[in-house]
This record gives C-alpha cells, sequence and structure tokens, in this order.
C-alpha cells in the first residue's frame, strides 16, 4: 500500500513540466563549474543549455501563442551559441546571449503569471516559483556576459579588470541575487553595477512577493 502511494506521488510530480524545468536549472548551475575552460567544456555546456531551452520550450507552451514564441526565440539563440562554439566567435555568442536571454525573460514572466494566479497553490506551482527563482539567475548571467562584450573591462576578477565568461557570469549572478557577493568578482563600469542593483531588488521583491502569495493561500482562521 505504502509502495503504490509513493509510486502514485512520485508519478503527479514528474508530470509537471515545472519539475523538469527546475531540475535541469538545477542540472546547469551544477554542471558549469565543473566544465573545463577549452573547446570540449563550451560543448558540454551548449548540450546542457539545450536540455535548459527544450525543458524552457515545454513548460512555457501551455498555450499555441506562448509555445510559438519559445520556439522562435528558442532556435537562433541554440544556433547562434553553437555557431560561436565552432567557430570560437564572440559575436556570435553574444547573439545567442541575447536571444537566450530574450527566451528566459518570457519564460520568468509566464512562470510568474502562472504562479501568481488567484487559484489554489499546486505542487506544480511550487516547483514553476523554484524554477522562476533560479531562472532569474540563470538570465541575469547572460545580461552580464552581454554587458562585458559591450562595455569590456567591466568586471573586476580577482582583481584584474576583464569581461566575463558565462560560467563566470552564472556564478557571479548567483552571489548577486542570493546577496552573498564573495567580493572574487565585482562590477567596474556604471552598466554592470546598474544590472547587478535591477538583479538585487527582483530578487528581494520576488522572495517578498512569493512569501505573501504563500500566505494567502492560508487565510487566517476566523472566531467562531
Amino acid at each position: 500500500m505504502a509502495l503504490r502511494t509513493a509510486r502514485d506521488a512520485l508519478s503527479r510530480i514528474f508530470y509537471q513540466r515545472c519539475f523538469y524545468l527546475f531540475a535541469l536549472l538545477l542540472l546547469l548551475i551544477a554542471l558549469v563549474p565543473f566544465l573545463p575552460y577549452n573547446d570540449q567544456g563550451r560543448i558540454a555546456l551548449n548540450w546542457v543549455n539545450a536540455f535548459v531551452v527544450l525543458g524552457t520550450v515545454a513548460a512555457v507552451g501551455r498555450s499555441p501563442m506562448s509555445f510559438l514564441g519559445a520556439v522562435l526565440l528558442a532556435t537562433p539563440a541554440l544556433l547562434f551559441q553553437w555557431i560561436g562554439v565552432m567557430q570560437d566567435d564572440r559575436l556570435y555568442l553574444a547573439y545567442g546571449w541575447a536571444f537566450s536571454a530574450a527566451l528566459y525573460f518570457m519564460t520568468t514572466g509566464y512562470l510568474l503569471r502562472y504562479v501568481f494566479q488567484p487559484e489554489v497553490m499546486t505542487a506544480d506551482k511550487l516547483f514553476g516559483a523554484a524554477a522562476a527563482y533560479l531562472m532569474i539567475g540563470v538570465l541575469w548571467a547572460y545580461f552580464y556576459a552581454l554587458v562585458g562584450f559591450i562595455y569590456p573591462d567591466s568586471f573586476m576578477v580577482l582583481g584584474t579588470a576583464g569581461t566575463l565568461g558565462y560560467q563566470d557570469s552564472l556564478y557571479f549572478s548567483m552571489t548577486v541575487l542570493t546577496s552573498t557577493g564573495f567580493g572574487d568578482i565585482s562590477p567596474l563600469s556604471r552598466q554592470a553595477r546598474g544590472v547587478c542593483i535591477i538583479e538585487q531588488l527582483t530578487g528581494a521583491l520576488f522572495v517578498a512577493i512569493l512569501i505573501a502569495r504563500l500566505a494567502g493561500v492560508y487565510p487566517p482562521n476566523r472566531p467562531k
């Protein structure tokens, strides 16, 4: 009986599309630090990112319009990233970062609209909220990579001014989002600092609004 109950519960969880997106985002964040800074590492990162993009399209595609929009953004994002990796061309990588940022921005918006609907909070919505929080970190990683491409030497990395690759951008984005701030990477240019401020405010507001949303699910007991 207990085994059947556990099996049914797991089947309901894995059926939810937001769970897959959440798991893929965790996989991306966990694998990036272990990938080497060479062609093999960049190809492996691109494969992981491709699975994340597919999970993003699946999570967002709850209507024909949203699915079409996700596909139209995901296709050039993957194409430009593959060209940039194969030809070692940062311009094509920047194009891929731009389309990826647009895709994840749209996905975050759809996830937030789905999570904050005035309905019962389900397991899928909880996974959607967690995925949206991780998605913010991934989204801003592309912003930092683009800022470094457009404005060289926008970041101080271990005491040296320079730009950030996507691996370092993702690490820096997560420290900013969680207000950790180890200090090994810091913004130098006004543009980089402005992007950091927006991410800090977005992360703080997201947590506050999510707590308020969860509190609204369980109204206080009224005295009889």
